[in-house]
Formats: structure tokens, C-alpha cells, sequence
């Protein structure tokens, strides 16, 4: 079996990121560039838990014919290879549906970095409109917004899109993500609580309080 290391880094990356609760069930790929030409992909619909590295597909970059492996590709291949083929800098693409970027998704609006954030993520997170998983539109809509050194990317009532030059980074990034999000919505609710009446306002705050405490 070929690319063994790069597959069961796959695997390994699965397994945290469904446990940090940034994939469910089936929900959620990843995907990481093996040499100039090939990149090892999470299989369609299997389950994170019981994944193994001959579950990895391996498949070309340029029009993703699979070369290894008896599952089927994610469908979202052709998102990750988009993203492989256009950043030459990246190894490591992570599709999440993480909780508090992807309702940020809901909101369509680009998310505002910290500078102390800004050297992993970008100095901003931009927003790919809404297309069907899977379909070349999305894509395509993805892969307008791919720009240098932006490393996480909304995608309208979808998910979450980050990556990085190597797979440790990559999930950095989804961490980094997160808590940008999080503090985004804690100003949301916090602006928002400034002019509704008192009951509401208690409300908006315990919520901005839950956010608070899952940031550390």
C-alpha cells in the first residue's frame, strides 16, 4: 500500500477533529497532497471511528482519477483538489461543519481576524456562496475566493474550509477559526443586547457567556 504515513495521518486528523466535535458520523474530509500529483482523501460516507488507513483513497490532483483504495472518494474531492491545485504553498485541506464558524456561514458575512491570528488564518475569513456539496459550483465558487496566505474560508450554509502547508497547521487553522467565530458572535450578541428588552437581555447574555467559556 502506497503513501501508508500520509493515510494514517488521515485517519489520525479524523479521529481528533471528531472528537474536538468538528465531524459527525460521516460529516466533515480532509484531504493532504502525497507527492507532485496525488493527494489521499477521506472515503464517502464511512465513519470516522472505524476508518483505517486502507480506507484512504488516493486519487490525481489534476481530474481526480483514484488510483488506490476500494472505497469511494468523498464527494468532495474536487473541492480539495481545486484547493491543492491553485495553492501550491498548501499540503493539508480540512472540510469541518465546526459549530460556531459554520453558523457564522449562516450569516454570509466575512469574518474580521485579530492580529495576533493573522499569520495562520489570513487577515480575514471571506465568504464563498451558497452550491450543492459535491458539485463543481461550489467548486468553483470556492475557488474564487482562494487567495495567498487566506487559510480559512465560509461557505454559505455549508461549512467551513481550511488548510495549510502541512496537516498540523491545517488543524491549527480550525482551532484559530473557531475562536475568531466565537468572539464574532459574542460581539453580535453583546451589540444586540444593548437595545432589547430586560428578559431577552439576560438571555443574550448567559449566551454570550457559554461562548466566553468554550473559548478557553
Amino acid at each position: 500500500m502506497k503513501f501508508l504515513k500520509e493515510r494514517k495521518t488521515v485517519v489520525d486528523l479524523c479521529l481528533k477533529l471528531s472528537h474536538r466535535g468538528y465531524f459527525a458520523a460521516t460529516g466533515g474530509n480532509i484531504a493532504i497532497r502525497v507527492d507532485a500529483t496525488h493527494m489521499a482523501v477521506t472515503p464517502s460516507a464511512i465513519d470516522y471511528f472505524s476508518m483505517t488507513a486502507e480506507d484512504v483513497c488516493i486519487v490525481k490532483i489534476a481530474n481526480l482519477e483514484q488510483v488506490e483504495g476500494e472505497r469511494k472518494p468523498s464527494v468532495e474531492s474536487g473541492l480539495h483538489a481545486r484547493v491543492l491545485r491553485d495553492r501550491p504553498d498548501v499540503q493539508c485541506s480540512i472540510h469541518t461543519h465546526q459549530p460556531t464558524a459554520s453558523a457564522c456561514a449562516l450569516l454570509g458575512k466575512p469574518l474580521k481576524v485579530p492580529p495576533e491570528l493573522q499569520a495562520r488564518i489570513g487577515l480575514e475569513v471571506p465568504v464563498a456562496g451558497y452550491a450543492p456539496s459535491g458539485s463543481g459550483w461550489l467548486t468553483s465558487l470556492v475557488g474564487r475566493r482562494l487567495w495567498p496566505g487566506v487559510n480559512a474560508y465560509l461557505m454559505r450554509n455549508h461549512g467551513v474550509l481550511c488548510c495549510g502547508r502541512d496537516p498540523m497547521t491545517a488543524m491549527a487553522t480550525v482551532e484559530d477559526l473557531e475562536l475568531v467565530a466565537r468572539r464574532h458572535l459574542r460581539d453580535r450578541i453583546e451589540a444586540r443586547s444593548r437595545n432589547v428588552a430586560p428578559f431577552l437581555r439576560k438571555a443574550l447574555e448567559r449566551l454570550s457567556e457559554d461562548l466566553a467559556r468554550s473559548s478557553h
